[in-house]
């Protein structure tokens, strides 16, 4: 087992997956996402990639992402609009509820500790 390694995809088979039909709130987002390590003690890390829609959020985990390419809005529940673009960040707390609409296809990697 190597210490390090990178976020190459180019041998990673894309999961596909889309919101809980329940929780879609526009159009017909679907996912593409890149698995490129699952850690013990619940710590995942890849690059996910969403079609156009709009979705209700529930965030159980932790998650920090870095958004490489698209245009998206994160909406918390008090109203607070995040427009999210290439080179931008953030990190969502457990507990953190709100939309995420995708206006242009959106890619990010992301690390993520349940």
């Amino acid at each position: 087992m190597t210490d390090h390694i990178t976020f190459d995809i180019s041998g990673v088979e894309p999961e596909f997956g889309a919101p809980a039909a329940d929780r879609i709130l526009s159009g017909d987002p679907q996912f593409r996402t890149w698995n490129v390590e699952e850690a013990d003690g619940g710590l995942y890390s890849g690059i996910w990639e969403a079609t156009p829609g709009k979705w209700r959020i529930v965030y159980d985990e932790w998650e920090y992402f870095n958004v490489l390419s698209g245009y998206s809005i994160v909406t918390n529940e008090a109203g607070e609009e995040f427009h999210l673009r290439a080179g931008d960040r953030m990190i969502f707390r457990p507990g953190f509820k709100g939309t995420w609409e995708v206006v242009e296809t959106t890619r990010k990697d992301y690390v993520i500790r349940l």
